[in-house]
């Protein structure tokens, strides 16, 4: 299952601009005298309540940029990986976010709040797991040392508006980091301060906690060198740098830094993950291949044997075969050889749910799904998958009701919302359709047309009181919500 977000910016970048402007006034305006927070690092430049809010307002406009992908198989897997490491993390105050942004540049970034977004073109290129993980546990690091409230507080001698500008430029970077430069350029804060994101002295520390992290989770200490070394190959052979090079400049002293911190760790051989194979298997196929080229691409890799793990290219085979709408041939992959070999894998039964939609046989998806979702009801890949499946067998009750249990822990979850949305329409209950799709605009930071939404939905509501008034609730709180940002 998959489902990219739609762009939705409205006044929410106006929104996010002024908040920053009111956190970078706090800065400039501290009392001078006050003595720091002891213990948190950076807490007299922005307090860890106001990061989460920011963190909060800034993913709420990421969700709503076409960029993030909406891939519930790839997600739970980033996610779990950055768990892994999160838990031997130092200093976590946050519950850390992980998304994908489809873009084929090698790139990560972290900002306020514990979100960490991964660009589907790193995932491309990364040869192990250990490499992907040293990536995240870099970016893990700059959030646990908070190096951007400690920007902030360095630059606490700026005007308000200078420091506005320089996060602000730092945000833009998040999906584009040439447009970011360019931003930061254009500020007066900026033209001594030329990086984007963090000081020599904030990567260096970042590289340093980041591979004990590494270590302490399991993984190849080495894998942080190699990845630098991926990174640097690549800037030999473009004509400009990669764009994590733009954010986390990339010098030999670092890379022989990481090799030397590597070895006073015990070597450690790490098998082959089959799930970050099947990730980067969707990456391609899905994100990175046209069809064509994909279904040519996992052919070839079969016949001369290239893979690392044969069922991950068979898996990459089947994607490409859905892409080219040739639903038969990727059946006949999944079901005959990879749920063969392991039935419960997500991977699998998220593409086989798709194949049966696709050839018009929802309910051999339902089927296929319902003992699993029996035993993990919560869990995003099944959950929906199987409201999507019910949803095409066109039994919106079951969609609607699972949908309801799934959000009750998962409060929020755009694709959830979506599919609810997409059940309350089909089934012509237009109130709720329209409350769910005010879910999703505020969910992408867009109130106003929550709001609006809400109103579309009390005008479909009838003689149902009830109902009303909860709407009525819902708008004031949305309306809150918004002023609470203007606020900040």
């Amino acid at each position: 299952m998959n489902r990219r977000l739609t762009p939705c910016w409205f006044f929410f970048s106006f929104l996010l601009l002024a908040s920053l402007s009111a956190v970078a006034q706090d800065s400039a305006y501290t009392n001078k005298n006050a003595l720091p927070e002891i213990g948190v690092v950076a807490s007299d430049a922005i307090s860890l309540d106001k990061e989460m809010i920011v963190g909060d307002a800034v993913m709420r406009q990421m969700r709503g940029q076409s960029p993030v992908i909406g891939d519930p198989v790839l997600t739970e897997y980033l996610q779990d990986l950055g768990n892994r490491l999160v838990v031997h993390a130092e200093n976590a105050k946050f519950p850390f976010e992980f998304f994908w942004v489809d873009n084929d540049a090698i790139n990560a970034f972290a900002f306020f709040g514990g979100h960490i977004g991964v660009h589907t073109g790193l995932m491309r290129r990364a040869e192990t797991e250990s490499e992907l993980a040293s990536v995240l546990a870099h970016e893990i690091s700059h959030v646990t040392q908070r190096h951007i409230a400690r920007k902030m507080q360095a630059q606490k001698r700026s005007s308000p508006l200078a420091i506005a500008s320089l996060i602000g430029g730092m945000l833009i970077a998040i999906a584009n980091p040439e447009a970011g430069m360019a931003a930061m350029q254009a500020g007066s804060a900026a033209s001594a301060q030329m990086q984007i994101d963090y000081t020599r002295t904030n990567e260096q520390e970042a590289d340093r906690i980041g591979i004990s992290m590494l270590a302490r989770a399991g993984f190849d200490v080495k894998g942080a060198a190699d990845f630098f070394s991926t990174m640097a190959e690549q800037y030999r052979m473009a004509s400009r740098p990669p764009a994590r090079l733009l954010t986390h400049p990339l010098t030999e002293t670092r890379i022989a830094d990481a090799r030397a911190r590597a070895a006073d760790y015990p070597s450690r051989r790490v098998m082959p993950s089959l799930q970050f194979e099947l990730a980067k298997s969707r990456v391609k196929a899905r994100y990175s291949f046209e069809p064509d080229y994909a279904v040519d691409y996992y052919k070839a890799e079969l016949d001369k044997k290239a893979y690392k793990i044969k069922d991950a290219a068979l898996y990459g085979l089947a994607l490409a075969y859905m892409r080219n709408e040739d639903n038969q041939k990727a059946l006949d992959i999944m079901r005959n050889v990879l749920l063969k070999n392991d039935p419960d894998n997500l991977f699998y039964l998220d593409a086989a749910t798709d194949i049966f939609i696709a050839l018009g046989e929802p309910l051999k998806a339902v089927e296929l799904l319902t003992p699993h979702v029996a035993l993990n009801p919560r869990n995003q890949v099944l959950a929906l998958n199987q409201a999507n499946a019910l949803i095409s067998a066109s039994r919106y009750d079951e969609a609607i009701s699972l949908l309801k249990d799934f959000l009750l822990v998962n409060k929020e979850h755009q694709i959830a919302y979506q599919l609810m949305s997409e059940a309350y329409q089909k089934d012509k209950r237009f109130s709720q359709m329209h409350q769910s799709k005010a879910e999703v605009y505020a969910l992408y930071g867009a109130y106003t047309r929550a709001v609006d939404e809400l109103q579309y939905a009390y005008n479909f509501a009838g003689e149902d009181h009830l109902q009303k008034q909860r709407i009525r609730a819902r708008i004031k709180q949305f309306r809150d919500q918004e002023e609470r940002l203007q606020r900040l």
